[in-house]
C-alpha cells in the first residue's frame, strides 16, 4: 500500500545514490542518466562544487523569509540580469510554475498601473507552462485542462509558426505573447526564427509584452545560457527553474527595468523564495553552466547526427527529440532494463535533457541501446 496521491506513472526503480552522469539503484546497477531529473540535474549527480556550496551555507544560514535583505539574492540576481543584457530586475521563487505565475501576475500589473484595461495573454497549441492555476491556463494542452474546467479567463491560443493565427487573437485586452523557443513536455517542437521575429515585431507595434517560458531551455541547455539568444530577440519578461538550482528548487522571474517596476512591496510574494541555501546553489550552477556552453553546442551536434539514422531529430543543444511513428513508452522501458534512461513526451516522441556534462562516449552507449531496441 501507497500513501502516496496516483499522480505519477512511475518506473519501476528506485535510485539511492547519483554519481555524474550515473544513477545506481539498490542493488547497485547502474544506469546512464539522459533525462536529468527533467531537465533540472545540468551538473549531473553529486557535482562537488555544488555540494560544497550547499553544505557551506548549510552551516551557516537556510533561511529567514524575504522580510530582510538578502545578499545571496543580490549575487544570483546580479549574474542572471548580466546575461540577459540589459538593465532587469529579478523575481525569486520556487518553481517553473511559479515563476510563469508570477510573470502572468507582472504582466496584468504592468498594464494596470498604466491605466490600460489588458489582461489576455496569447499562448501556443502543444505548450506547458506549469500545472498550477493561471500556468495550467496558460498552457493549450486539452489533456492538461481535463477535470479542472472552467480554466482561468484571459489566455488564447494560437499555433506556433504561424503568425496570421497570432494576428488573429488580437483584441484591445491583449497584454502579450507568451511561448516557449522550444516546446519541450509538446515534443521539442522549435519556434522558426522568421516566426519570432515577426512575433517580436508585433509586440513592439501593439505594446505588448513578449514573454518567453525559459523554464525548460534556460541554464545552458540548448548551447546558450537562455535559449532566446540563438534568434536575437529581446523578450521583456522571462521565466527560469528547472536547472536553476542544479537539483535544489528554484525559479526566478526576470523583467526588463521598466517593466518590473509595476510590482510594488505587497504585491507579489514568496515566503521560500530564493532563500540563501538555494541561491548559494544557483549561484554555483550560473558560473559552472557559463563555462559549459560550447561543450554543450559541441556535445548535442554530435548526438543529433548519431540519433538521425532512427527518426526526424528535433531541437538543440542537450534539448533534444527523437520522433517515431509509434508510441515510445516501450521504448523507454526496454531502455531501462539495458542501463539507459530516457523519457517519451507527446507519446511518439523519445525526450533527450541529460545533464550538460555528458560525453560523446555517454553518448556512443545510448546510441547503441537505442539500436538493439529500435
Amino acid at each position: 500500500m501507497s500513501f502516496l496521491m496516483d499522480t505519477y506513472k512511475r518506473l519501476p526503480v528506485s535510485f539511492v545514490r547519483g554519481e555524474g552522469v550515473y544513477l545506481y539503484d539498490e542493488k547497485g546497477k547502474k544506469y546512464l542518466d539522459l533525462v536529468g531529473g527533467v531537465a533540472v540535474n545540468v551538473l549531473g549527480h553529486s557535482d562537488p562544487d555544488l555540494v560544497r556550496a550547499l553544505c557551506e551555507q548549510a552551516h551557516k544560514l537556510w533561511h529567514v523569509s524575504n522580510l530582510y535583505q538578502n545578499p545571496w539574492q543580490e549575487e544570483t540576481a546580479k549574474l542572471l540580469v548580466e546575461q540577459f543584457g540589459e538593465p532587469a530586475k529579478v523575481f525569486f521563487c520556487n518553481s517553473g510554475a511559479e515563476a510563469n505565475e508570477g510573470a502572468i501576475k507582472l504582466a496584468r500589473r504592468y498594464f494596470w498601473e498604466k491605466g490600460e484595461k489588458r489582461y489576455r495573454i496569447i499562448t501556443f497549441k502543444n505548450s506547458f507552462h506549469g500545472r498550477t492555476f493561471g500556468a495550467m491556463s496558460a498552457t493549450a494542452q486539452e489533456k492538461i485542462h481535463k477535470g479542472f474546467e472552467p480554466l482561468l479567463d484571459g489566455f488564447d491560443y494560437a499555433e506556433l509558426n504561424d503568425i496570421k493565427s497570432v494576428e488573429r487573437l488580437l483584441r484591445k485586452e491583449t497584454a502579450g505573447i507568451m511561448l516557449e523557443v522550444i516546446q519541450g513536455e509538446g515534443g521539442i517542437n522549435e519556434a522558426e526564427g522568421e516566426f519570432l521575429a515577426k512575433v517580436e515585431e508585433l509586440c513592439r507595434r501593439e505594446g505588448l509584452l513578449l514573454i518567453v517560458d525559459e523554464v525548460q531551455t534556460g541554464l545552458g541547455r540548448t548551447g546558450k545560457f537562455y535559449g532566446y539568444q540563438h534568434f536575437g530577440i529581446k523578450p521583456d519578461i522571462i521565466t527560469l527553474a528547472k536547472g536553476l538550482g542544479g537539483g535544489f528548487p528554484i525559479g526566478c522571474v526576470i523583467a526588463r527595468e521598466e517593466v518590473a517596476q509595476a510590482f510594488k512591496p505587497g504585491s507579489h510574494g514568496s515566503t521560500f523564495g530564493g532563500n540563501a541555501l538555494a541561491c548559494a546553489c544557483a549561484k554555483v550552477v550560473i558560473e559552472k553552466v557559463l563555462k559549459l556552453l560550447d561543450h554543450v553546442e559541441e556535445v548535442g551536434n554530435y548526438f543529433k547526427e548519431r540519433l538521425s539514422p532512427f527518426g526526424r531529430v528535433k531541437g538543440r543543444g542537450l534539448m533534444l527529440g527523437l520522433e517515431r511513428e509509434e508510441n515510445c513508452q516501450e521504448v523507454v522501458l526496454k531502455a531501462l532494463e539495458r542501463g539507459l534512461l530516457i523519457n517519451c513526451t507527446a507519446e511518439r516522441v523519445i525526450r533527450f535533457v541529460p545533464p550538460l556534462i555528458i560525453q560523446k562516449e555517454h553518448v556512443d552507449f545510448a546510441i547503441e541501446v537505442l539500436r538493439e531496441i529500435l
